[in-house]
């Protein structure tokens, strides 16, 4: 697809939202509004587990209530226009056990693909632009990020497990998301391997959507994420091919060349209001009820967050042979933004029934990626 076709893209899917200007242009140009459809528990792919993954991937100990927030200090400061050049080179890959093996689908841990450092400084800018406003009455924030790295660590425990893929947060602290260190959040999912080869596969980027509005709950009960958050629930979600779009399916589809594989995962958005896990990681968060909102006992309303990972098509693309690394579809999300950038964001965007694109901040700041 032509960088015209892309910019084409976003002004369609974003009407009257500038194309970034940095080299995330193109990255710009593959959001889009998304239509929401509900998912039936029988199209889930499977349990999705929202946990912390502590400075750099170390053992997260299970807490009960008001947990020490995970960010470190040092954000930087948001609001400047940071003049340091971020990193855009691919660091090496890491370096994976071989013994004892680990558990899940087989992989060559020489085949690793490299990973974005990310960038070590606060990226964000003002330029002016503004949101528009839905049609629909929704809110969405959307932010994009490069795949980060590999590692068989075990989130839960000092353990050895299958091969997890990250983004976001990196163990360095850096960040491969738009605005570099003001989202240190983690994000993570079982890596997609080539079986044939043994080879991990990394995605193209990954889109993560920040929503309201949808199943009852109205944008303006939407509240910012506690900062240290962390949550283990089930989640909706599934494959299909992102230029097709559609609804998504539980099995990988057959997406055609120049098309990319989107892997989709949706996470519950009504919290407690009191504690930032709870010893299943689960009982302290729930779904949203279609038409009902929130329900009783989860009075606290957060944005729906939901994945949206690419993975290239090319024109001899075999992908008869990709599994992901595990059963199951686990994924996880820690919170790690600013405090006073995640504020805006949910003010600007989610709580006003504003698109922001996948880059504005709702007064006229933006997040830049790297050049």
């Amino acid at each position: 697809m032509s960088n015209e076709e892309l910019r084409r893209l976003l002004v369609g899917a974003v009407p009257e939202t500038p194309v970034p200007t940095d080299r995330w242009a193109t990255v710009a140009g593959r959001v889009r509004r998304r239509q929401r459809q509900r998912l039936a528990t029988t199209v889930a792919v499977g349990v999705v587990v929202l946990l912390a993954l502590g400075a750099g991937l170390t053992r997260l100990t299970p807490v009960g209530q008001h947990a020490v927030p995970l960010p470190p200090a040092g954000h930087g400061s948001p609001s400047a226009s940071p003049s340091p050049a971020p990193e855009n080179r691919l660091g090496p890959p890491l370096t994976v056990p071989t013994s004892p093996r680990p558990p899940g689908v087989a992989f060559d841990a020489g085949r690793i693909p490299p990973g974005s450092p990310g960038s070590s400084v606060a990226r964000v800018v003002r330029t002016g632009e503004m949101p528009t406003r839905t049609s629909d009455g929704t809110g969405i924030f959307r932010t994009v990020c490069l795949y980060s790295h590999m590692t068989t660590d075990d989130p839960f425990t000092s353990g050895i497990s299958y091969l997890h893929m990250y983004w976001g947060r990196t163990p360095s602290g850096n960040s491969t998301c738009r605005g570099g260190t003001v989202d240190r959040s983690s994000y993570w999912l079982p890596a997609l391997i080539d079986t044939k080869t043994g080879t991990p596969l990394a995605p193209d980027l990954v889109h993560v959507y920040f929503d309201s509005g949808y199943l009852g709950v109205r944008p303006q009960q939407v509240q910012p994420m506690p900062a240290g958050l962390r949550m283990q629930a089930q989640a909706h979600g599934g494959w299909k091919c992102w230029d097709v779009g559609g609804s998504t399916g539980p099995t990988m589809p057959k997406c055609g060349s120049g098309d990319e594989l989107d892997l989709e995962l949706y996470f519950p958005q009504c919290w407690n209001g009191r504690d930032l896990d709870s010893a299943d990681h689960r009982s302290h968060m729930a779904y949203a009820v279609e038409g009902h909102g929130c329900p009783a006992g989860y009075p606290v309303a957060l944005p729906e967050i939901s994945y949206h990972v690419l993975y290239p098509i090319g024109p001899n693309t075999d992908t008869s042979g990709w599994r992901l690394a595990w059963d199951t579809v686990q994924g996880g999300w820690v919170n790690g933004w600013a405090a006073d950038i995640l504020t805006t964001w949910i003010q600007g965007c989610v709580r006003v029934a504003m698109t922001c694109g996948s880059h504005m901040l709702g007064d006229g700041r933006v997040l830049q990626g790297d050049k």
